[in-house]
């Protein structure tokens, strides 16, 4: 098998058809599989993803979770369990990341990545350009610029999520075994990105392949700036440990964590927390001289 599409969705039944037959539109010269995680959605999900599932029974391949499996972040759930067991069941040499409420533009995107990946050993991701849409503000934008560099490195994606997760592709070889604080993080994908960035280049082809949709019920549009920069900040003192060996790349988290302890003073400044805005204040400036 060339290729593993996993697909994971949750209370997406406005919009988990489209996704799927945006995969099925590809046209490739090679065999790929569907496996598709339901997290038991209280919607019409599931339903839905079945009739595909019969309908394409040499294609897609459905995990019927249930919510027992569901990891919980400071009392919300993730699907981050329903992540890791779809990537599991993967036996491709190559996996693409689809949501469930995204969807893939054009039938080639799939051909140009393996053919990039093939050609590029050194790469151990491959992605695409994409674009952004709000629903609520009907709304849409380009996710990089034109000028975004072919050829990056860990170095680079340490600083920002720069890989939107309907886009990317990874060398299966080069996807290590997930350390224990992988589960403890609100977003899965940078992190992913990041462990599969340690095995080899990030490769970039400058099409718009994906698109990328923001809505009221997505977990990650609907959490507020102080959270998601607290939520960053958190990625940042983790992965600060899990690079502690290494002093370049622990410098850098450093100096990008300070940046964020001063955005979160800023944040709680709106709301008056002047205690906190000055804890955040003087941690910021501890770690940027320090």
């Amino acid at each position: 098998m060339k290729v593993s599409v996993c697909v994971t969705t949750y209370n997406n039944d406005k919009y988990i058809a489209q996704a799927v037959e945006s995969i099925l539109d590809q046209k490739t010269t090679f065999d790929f599989e569907i496996i598709i995680g339901e997290d038991d959605s209280s919607d019409n999900t599931r339903e839905i993803v079945k009739q595909y599932q019969s309908k394409y029974p040499g294609i897609i391949r459905v995990l019927l979770n249930d919510r027992s499996n569901v990891i919980y972040i400071d009392g919300k759930p993730t699907g981050i369990w329903n992540l890791i067991n779809v990537i599991s069941q993967a036996q491709g040499e190559y996996i693409s990341l689809l949501d469930g409420d995204d969807y893939w533009l054009g039938s080639d995107k799939l051909q140009k990545q393996v053919d990039f990946l093939d050609e590029h050993k050194e790469c151990s991701i491959c992605f695409n350009n994409a674009i952004e849409y709000r629903e609520e503000e009907d709304v849409s934008r380009v996710f990089l610029p034109d000028d975004f560099p072919q050829i990056t490195s860990l170095e680079k994606l340490l600083e920002y999520n720069y890989i939107a997760t309907c886009t990317v592709m990874y060398r299966r070889s080069a996807m290590p075994k997930l350390p224990p604080w992988f589960t403890q993080l609100r977003m899965s994908d940078w992190p992913l990105h990041i462990l599969t960035a340690q095995n080899g280049n990030i490769g970039y082809i400058n099409e718009v392949m994906g698109c990328y949709r923001m809505h009221s019920q997505g977990s990650w549009y609907a959490i507020t700036l102080l959270n998601k920069y607290l939520y960053i900040l958190k990625a940042y003192e983790i992965l600060q440990q899990h690079f502690c060996e290494n002093i370049s790349y622990s410098k850098k988290i450093k100096k990008i964590r300070s940046k964020y302890y001063l955005l979160i003073a800023e944040e709680y400044k709106k709301t008056r927390s002047y205690f906190k805005v000055f804890k955040y204040r003087v941690l910021g400036c501890i770690n940027y001289y320090f």
